[in-house]
């Protein structure tokens, strides 16, 4: 067989049974042993690929290759290698499928030529002919000949500062063909894995047929990466891979060539869909293309390995890009056999693009019948949806913190609240899209308007509580905003009949497409990533979703709240009988909501008093589990569990006490550990009262009321789809007015700016007009 083995000059001091290396890399986290999935059939779903045991990454020439093919790119090589290490160490078995030799041993030679020439030119002709020296057209099999030994012990070096060793096999198309030489290499590369040792697989293009130039590189041969995308592909299906990934110098697969104004990269591809898509340009290198990469992609499929053909050289991503695709992140393009029941999530957004324009251009009045009725559904097929409800409760049950459990609980009489709530908003809604806001005469028949229109697409992502559902679609219809729903699979159920009633309710007037359930296997990450089709995102959750959320969306808003940290402050000249209601009612009405109380201030004046005494044996009756902050812990002798953080939300039977000198300590607190949610004084000094509601700088301040009043159903909203604490666009419970934007409207005669130059006709008068009642439509 024409295979050569080169092992390692350093093998490692003993055989690494358990597959995992005690190494550190920059960020990546070291997963527990990966158990193998059994070989036979390619994953259905990216999700799946995480399982992926044995895996080979191809490396084509346009990756391992500078940009002037002379040479290699040593920090994309690097990058490359030090995430291969990582799954290696990972317990997974890794092959590399690589390049590089003929750019390496075509930067050895143009070396070696030009030294020599620029020596023979120094001793016969002087120095003023160095300029004239010229590298002649380089065989490419010298090449490879030259460029073999360097690009290996380059792998070598690399790869054993993590330490792992390498192994070079070298194989043409002849060494498939001959069952023997099969069986040998089969056996070489079994053997190489099972000691943990990493096998660098090249074609042997030393003695391969040359390549045929490529006209669009003026006539200089290129590297051939034809036979090492057939060779992955064979290769994969010979050793059973379970993955195959496949680097270019695209992003993957698109449905008409890239670079072309209406080209979309394809998220998964699937056999028989070739027809359906044009192939562009070749690569700077090879001569192979994506037409021969597509073709070894279905050929790996149909032997049971998954395959991903995916960016190698952007550096955006190639820091992370093997590791992010066997994560089941949506990198590149994904080969499946298996078609999905319901459309993509990009067919999904376009739908509700394309439904939600039609929306908008419903009258008010449609858009509120479309609300009343998904309002009576809820309450017709009441039994329906808590049948629902009841499954995932049963599914929850065990798995989920008390706090989830009570935000995924439906009731009779929350679904009633929910109806009347969505009926006020019908109502209340009617002027809201195609209001004039402001109308200007810039100039005589030259006048302007301002009018809302619905801000586009949005991306609700929610967990646990499926009572958002209706709501926020409510507030989607009112505003004639297009809907990506995204919930958490704890509430699947209830989800799904909740969608269904809302969808049926849009039907009534044609644009039941307007708002969609995301059910598919997208990870939230993926989703963010829709920056061209999202226009909006409004997570609802706890802080670490609404972090995640903001981390992972470059490129599209973020409405969001942080956690709800929300302060009850009770004043030295408080009320007893208030600041019991108020402290009860912010805590103990539904201690799981973001309104709810967590931390309690008390005035210094006050402990040791009645009102203190008698908050505190409230909050025992009520059971509420009290944790002392550090000053309020330094007044007792025997005092509650200290709280580890003041920046704590319990979301649930649960709330820090601590200790301020007066206000402006109050407020320094709040300040420093309050999330901006809502905070409250109780104190009967109307002064005091109103330096408090102007200094703290919440999205919400309340005297003498619970915190639970920050919701939009209570301030007469309708409904809301959360609450936010950002400082722009929306702020507080977010409405139908948060969920709209605006457009100008200019309406002229054929009026130009050279009208209004100093040799024009015009002059701007920029006079303010009353503005009408009634919508812009």
């Amino acid at each position: 067989m024409f295979a050569r083995l080169a092992l390692c000059s350093r093998l490692p001091s003993r055989i690494r049974q358990s597959n995992v290396c005690p190494v550190s890399t920059r960020g990546y986290s070291q997963a527990k042993f990966v158990l193998p999935r059994p070989h036979g059939k390619s994953s259905a779903h990216r999700s799946e690929l995480k399982q992926a045991k044995r895996i080979v990454v191809k490396l084509g020439s346009a990756v391992v290759t500078r940009g002037d093919e002379c040479g290699l790119a040593l920090g994309r090589l690097a990058s490359i290698v030090e995430q291969v290490a990582v799954l290696q160490n990972q317990g997974r078995e890794m092959m590399i499928v690589t390049s590089g030799a003929v750019a390496f041993g075509k930067q050895r030679l143009r070396h070696e030529i030009l030294l020599s020439q620029s020596v023979r030119q120094a001793l016969h002709s002087g120095q003023n002919q160095l300029k004239d020296m010229s590298v002649p057209v380089l065989e490419a099999r010298a090449c490879a000949a030259a460029g073999q030994s360097g690009l290996m012990a380059l792998y070598e070096a690399m790869f054993t500062q993590y330490s792992i060793c390498t192994a070079q096999i070298l194989v043409t198309n002849l060494d498939f063909h001959d069952e023997q030489k099969r069986r040998n290499l089969n056996s070489t590369l079994h053997e190489l894995l099972r000691m943990n040792i990493v096998p660098i697989i090249n074609t042997n293009d030393a003695v391969v047929p040359p390549p045929v130039p490529n006209s669009d590189l003026q006539g200089v041969n290129v590297i051939s990466i034809k036979d090492n995308d057939s060779l992955s592909a064979r290769l994969a299906v010979e050793m059973k891979a379970d993955l195959l990934i496949a680097l270019s110098d695209v992003q993957g697969l698109y449905d008409s060539p890239p670079g072309t104004d209406d080209a979309k990269l394809i998220d998964i591809f699937y056999p028989g869909d070739q027809q359906s898509i044009t192939y562009g340009t070749k690569s700077r290198v090879g001569i192979g293309g994506m037409e021969a990469k597509v073709k070894a992609a279905l050929w790996a499929l149909q032997g049971g390995t998954s395959v991903v053909i995916a960016n190698g050289t952007d550096p955006k991503v190639t820091g992370h890009v093997i590791t992010d695709i066997v994560e089941g992140k949506k990198i590149g393009t994904f080969f499946s056999e298996v078609k999905p029941a319901g459309p993509t999530v990009e067919q999904q957004t376009e739908m509700a693009r394309h439904a939600g324009r039609a929306l908008a251009s419903l009258l008010p009045e449609q858009r509120g019948e479309i609300i009343c009725c998904l309002a009576e559904l809820l309450t017709e097929k009441k039994d329906e949806i808590l049948s629902a409800n009841r499954k995932d409760m049963e599914l929850a049950a065990g798995r989920l913190s008390q706090p989830l459990i009570n935000r995924l609980s439906l009731s009779t009489a929350k679904l009633n609240s929910l109806a009347i709530g969505l009926r006020q908003l019908a109502v209340s809604s009617g002027n809201s899209v195609g209001r004039v806001l402001r109308r200007t005469r810039v100039a005589n028949s030259l006048e302007l308007e301002q009018i809302t229109v619905p801000i586009g697409v949005l991306l609700v992502i929610f967990e646990s509580r499926p009572d958002c559902l209706p709501q926020v679609s409510a507030l989607a219809i009112a505003s004639g905003n297009a809907l990506l729903l995204k919930g958490g699979k704890e509430a699947s159920n209830t989800n799904k009949i909740l969608h269904q009633l809302t969808q049926e309710a849009l039907s009534i007037h044609g644009v039941a497409d307007a708002i969609q359930l995301v059910s598919t296997r997208e990870e939230v990450e993926d989703l963010c990533k829709l920056d061209k089709m999202i226009d909006l995102i409004i997570p609802r959750g706890s802080s670490e979703l609404v972090r995640d959320i903001q981390r992972a969306a470059k490129g599209i808003p973020v409405l969001g709240h942080s956690e709800g940290v929300c302060h009850v402050y009770v004043d030295s000249e408080a009320s007893i009988d208030k600041a019991i209601d108020v402290v009860k009612d912010s805590k103990c009405d539904y201690p799981a909501a973001c309104n709810a109380m967590e931390t309690l201030l008390i005035h210094r004046d006050l402990l040791r008093t009645p009102i203190f005494d008698q908050i505190i044996d409230m909050l025992r009756t009520q059971q509420v589990k009290i944790h002392a902050g550090p000053r309020f812990a330094s007044y007792l002798t025997f005092s509650p569990s200290e709280v580890k953080s003041l920046r704590t939300e319990y979301g649930d039977l649960e709330c820090c006490i601590e200790v301020v000198d007066g206000l402006q300590d109050a407020v320094d607190h709040i300040h420093k550990y309050g999330s901006s949610h809502t905070d409250v004084i109780v104190t009967e000094n109307e002064e005091t009262a109103e330096q408090f509601l102007q200094l703290v700088d919440s999205a919400c301040v309340f005297w003498n009321a619970s915190s639970r009043f920050a919701d939009g159903y209570r301030f007469g909203l309708g409904a809301e789809v959360g609450i936010s604490t950002a400082r722009i666009h929306a702020r507080g419970p977010v409405g139908l007015e948060g969920l709209l934007t605006t457009k100008w409207v200019l309406r002229g005669e054929g009026h130009t700016v050279a009208d209004f130059s100093e040799q024009g006709s015009m002059k701007y008068l920029h006079e303010t007009i009353p503005v009408p009642q009634g919508n812009f439509n």
